[in-house]
């Protein structure tokens, strides 16, 4: 659960630096975000796994 508690608080960080590249044109900004769905992705794999472990622990 604490991986969740993470990706929601990386997909709250990323959302001042989308704001900026899609209206306001920042590509440094877009670089950011870029960064940031890689570690969510990342984030992601890794709770997807604890899941599968967890569930075929059980069985």
């Amino acid at each position: 659960m604490e991986n969740y508690t993470k990706l929601k608080e990386l997909v709250a960080s990323i959302e001042a630096d989308a704001d900026k590249f899609f209206n306001n044109g920042n590509s440094a900004a877009g670089t950011r975000v870029r960064k940031g769905l890689q570690e969510i992705k990342t984030l992601a794999q890794d709770i997807r796994n604890e899941v599968t472990e967890k569930k075929n622990s059980g069985k």
